[in-house]
Order: structure tokens, then C-alpha cells, then sequence
């Protein structure tokens, strides 16, 4: 089975956090994990933090990121593009979401394009996405 993770999820397979093991176990199970390209951004950004706040060293933090790189160029990772017209759909989907659905951009980026892509399912631990995820016509999933 190929399965779609939004960032938090792949970080997970790099950064002890809550959760992690159980991705890391589920990562093994699957044929191939895919995810829009803006998760490259997004998992500099994780390792920021993770460094900022004291977690990693900055140094661990580009030693984790060039694995990751080396982990997209040997396929264990497939990214979608996210381009003008996709990111113009994305726009139009955030609009219409009901007034109770909490979203914000890279989390709507993610869901439309698991969706787009064929994927009934989205894999992630943030709550907003999982609540979001039905209004996208996928079904939530978290380890």
C-alpha cells in the first residue's frame, strides 16, 4: 500500500516526538509514502525548531536535512509538484470551506493534493487537518 504523509509525519521518521515510533513501525508496512514537494520547506522548518528550541544542535539539524535530501534522491520519499494552477485550486477550496473548519495553507496544500493524487486517505497528527480531512473526501488516519 502507498500512503500520503503531510510533513509532521515524515518528520517523524527523523525527530523523536510524540508518535514516532509508531510511524516509524507504520513507514516499514507501506510500498512507498508520497507528499506534496512544499514538505522540503516544511521539514527545514521542523528542524529548526527542534533546534531552536534546544532539542537537536544545529548541527544535527543539517545533518537531517541532507538525509532527508539523500532519502527524496533514493525514492523513499515521492513528492508532488505544487504548482500555480494546483496552488490556485487550493485557494479556491480554502474559501469554500465551512466556517467551522480550521485551515490553514500548507495544511489544505497537503489535503488537496493526497486527494488530486488518488490517495483516500491522509496520514497525519495535527488535529485541524484531521478534522479536515472529510471536507477534502479523504478519510483521517493517525498511528
Amino acid at each position: 500500500m502507498n500512503a500520503y504523509f503531510d510533513t509532521a509525519y515524515i518528520a517523524k521518521c527523523y525527530v523523536n516526538e510524540p508518535e514516532s515510533a509508531a510511524v516509524r513501525a507504520l513507514t516499514k508496512t507501506l510500498h512507498g509514502v508520497s507528499s506534496a514537494n512544499l514538505c522540503i520547506a516544511e521539514i527545514g522548518a521542523v528542524f529548526h525548531r527542534h533546534a531552536r528550541e534546544g532539542r537537536i544542535t544545529r548541527a544535527f539539524a543539517k545533518k537531517l536535512f541532507a538525509a532527508f535530501m539523500t532519502d527524496i534522491n533514493d525514492g523513499v520519499w515521492t513528492l508532488l509538484p505544487v504548482g500555480e494552477e494546483f496552488l490556485r485550486r487550493v485557494g479556491v477550496k480554502l474559501v469554500d470551506l465551512a466556517d467551522d473548519t480550521p485551515m490553514r495553507a500548507a495544511d489544505a496544500v497537503h489535503l488537496l493534493s493526497a486527494k488530486e493524487n488518488g490517495f483516500d486517505a491522509i496520514w497525519t497528527s495535527d488535529r485541524h487537518m484531521l478534522g479536515a480531512a472529510p471536507s477534502f473526501g479523504l478519510r483521517p488516519k493517525s498511528a
